[in-house]
């Protein structure tokens, strides 16, 4: 299963729908899943790639307590947050750990801090995109791509115009 992760789209997604397209040249993307803000990014994109896109609040889509959602796949559940709500930073992810330890989760895919990370903790692979419109680490933006087989692979991909 071929996964594209997309957040912090903020009402701008060509950049994200160029990656898609980019990715998708010999690679079948099974699914889509958008971290939030914004959330009516991921309808749009679901058009736009007629692909379905799993998709969760954010901080600025007027849901202050965010959301989650569940992926099942052939490798085990991805869960799929914001991250405003589990108060992430580049230095606290505990909260996540918990809510994937709650879910029996293997990996959590979660944006909100539009910096790019790749991290394993305690066997949870902790994965955000970064932003594909307003990167806050010096890049043109990112987004990350799982293949969810037996076992999880993923990696950061930098935006490729």
């Amino acid at each position: 299963m071929n996964i594209l992760v997309v957040s912090d789209t903020h009402g701008q997604i060509q950049k994200a729908v160029t990656m898609y397209e980019r990715l998708g040249q010999g690679i079948d993307i099974d699914l889509i899943i958008h971290c939030g803000d914004h959330k009516k990014d991921a309808v749009l994109m679901s058009k736009l790639c007629n692909k379905e896109v799993i998709s969760v609040a954010g901080n600025n889509d007027g849901k202050p307590d965010g959301e989650i959602d569940l992926v099942k796949t052939p490798a085990g559940l991805i869960l799929v947050t914001h991250g405003h709500t589990e108060n992430v930073s580049p230095d606290n992810y505990d909260e996540l750990i918990k809510l994937a330890k709650l879910y029996e989760a293997k990996c959590v895919c979660f944006g909100h801090t539009h910096v790019p990370l790749y991290k394993e903790i305690d066997e949870i692979i902790l994965l955000n995109p970064g932003s594909i419109s307003r990167p806050r680490d010096g890049s043109e933006g990112s987004v990350a791509f799982i293949t969810a087989d037996k076992e999880f692979n993923a990696s950061i991909i930098p935006y490729m115009p």
